[in-house]
């Protein structure tokens, strides 16, 4: 009996054989030869053509199946139902007061608690800060989810499209990224370590260059991504600072694929950490030890060190320092501001059609985003390289860090915030309380010249289709 399975037997074993050989030639072919030679056949941005007809479709099929049924797909949306104005602490008090004529002596009004009370409500009301660690709102189905606003069965074709998204995603899309992330990072250890072996000049960095843009557009690929690079001819240069706006971890895929930086992060174990030892011997990148990262001094210190070497790449350094959904930029660190070199900003923007690309790191682990990320549609981005700048005349590091904030915010249409992005784990710093009393006791005093205006919000209505 044994003997009549093992002709199936080997019938199997070279069918096996055969495929996974056919697999991988064209994974050769059509993805990691081309990505050596930063090269491509268009492939995917046939794909995601394709990918919006099938959304606008979708769309027009479920709005015309909901007016049918009479289900309602639209619902008010709080984001944005407050517009805002620009005026003084002081100018907000006398509207309160009902008097557009300062009082001959400033002094405490009971009705000036009315102000502030206005702004705490407002705030819970249209909270600008709790709202962009949630995901970015669409207005249409993108076939990821069938949890849209009272959104049911519309029709068979719909449903039969979302079953085959589904199957597409995860019986063939999710193995091939899978398996060309795993080629990405295998090759960037191993060409990192082989590099690291030769001695230190101009062959080693070129090398080192080369093996990092290789297997970062590798890694690329494994999310499909499509990115959109506007004025390359501001791109960072050695002895700067790359600073952009944060909305993703692979927002480091997403730059290091069209030129090579020096990273800066905390020291990791585990596989991040074979990772991240690699690295460090074919390029200088900048690790710090768990007890150093409190250190601001030496922090500094070791990036104004590498800044000052124009041999050594530019730093790429998130400012925000957590992420955000991709809506707006929120407030700046201070601390690579302070050394005083060329600051290169760099506008990011996802869209978010094809998939939600911010990272809520409270909700996810990196495991779960990055399969995630890999069982989505794609990956389709804009980036921006702004004109460098660098800190003026008698302008603070704080200044200068807003100043590129809104410069970043404006070219990427973000809102532009001054909260701390720190507030999705903490509570509000004392500094922003103390800031409201100083700027309230200007007023007590008739110090108004230095009132810094901010946003009064007058109510409209505006309604998002969901």
């Amino acid at each position: 009996m044994e003997s009549y399975l093992f002709p199936f037997d080997g019938l199997l074993c070279m069918l096996l054989g055969i495929s996974f050989t056919l697999w991988f030639t064209l994974l050769l072919i059509f993805i990691i030869v081309p990505a050596v030679f930063g090269v491509s056949f268009g492939i995917r941005r046939l794909y995601m053509k394709s990918l919006l007809k099938i959304f606008e479709w979708a769309t027009l099929r479920m709005e015309r199946g909901a007016r049918e049924k009479n289900q309602q797909l639209y619902k008010p949306y709080s984001n944005g139902i407050i517009a805002k104005e620009l005026v003084s602490l002081e100018q907000e008090i006398q509207e309160v007061r009902r008097s557009g004529i300062p009082a001959p002596e400033p002094e405490f009004d009971m009705s000036d608690i009315f102000s502030f009370c206005r702004r705490g409500v407002e705030s819970i009301v249209d909270d600008e800060v709790t709202k962009r660690f949630t995901a970015e709102e669409l207005e249409s189905w993108n076939l990821l989810t069938r949890s849209n606003y009272n959104f049911h069965h519309i029709s068979t074709r719909l449903t039969v499209l979302w079953g085959v998204g589904v199957l597409v995603r995860y019986a063939i899309l999710l193995p091939l990224r899978v398996t060309l992330a795993f080629t990405g990072v295998g090759l960037l250890v191993v060409l990192t370590s082989l590099i690291g072996l030769l001695p230190n000049g101009w062959v080693k960095s070129s090398l080192s260059e080369k093996a990092h843009l290789m297997c970062y557009r590798i890694c690329v690929r494994a999310l499909t991504a499509i990115i959109t690079y506007h004025d390359s001819e501001n791109k960072p240069k050695n002895g700067g600072i790359c600073v952009a706006n944060h909305t993703s971890p692979i927002d480091v895929i997403i730059l290091a694929s069209d030129g090579c930086y020096a990273m800066v992060g905390q020291v990791h174990g585990g596989l991040m950490g074979v990772i991240q030892r690699a690295m460090l011997k074919a390029c200088p990148h900048i690790w710090f030890e768990r007890s150093e990262v409190k250190d601001r001094h030496l922090v500094a210190k070791r990036l104004s060190d590498h800044v000052a070497d124009k041999t050594k790449l530019p730093i790429l350094i998130f400012p925000e320092g957590t992420c955000i959904n991709n809506t707006s930029v929120m407030m700046f660190k201070k601390g690579s501001f302070e050394i005083g070199c060329t600051v290169y900003p760099v506008a990011i923007k996802y869209d978010p059609r094809f998939g939600d690309a911010f990272w809520n790191s409270s909700k996810f682990g990196m495991v779960n985003y990055l399969l995630h990320m890999m069982s989505s549609w794609g990956v389709v981005c804009s980036v921006w390289y702004l004109p460098p700048m660098r800190r003026e005349e008698g302008e603070d590091a704080v200044q200068f860090a807003n100043r590129v904030k809104a410069a970043i915010a404006r070219k990427g249409g973000l809102a532009d915030l001054l909260w701390d992005g720190g507030l999705k784990r903490e509570k509000v710093k004392k500094v922003f309380k103390e800031e409201q009393q100083k700027m309230y006791s200007k007023v007590l005093v008739g110090v108004s010249e230095d009132s810094r205006p901010f946003p009064v919000r007058r109510t409209s209505h505006n309604r998002q289709q969901v």
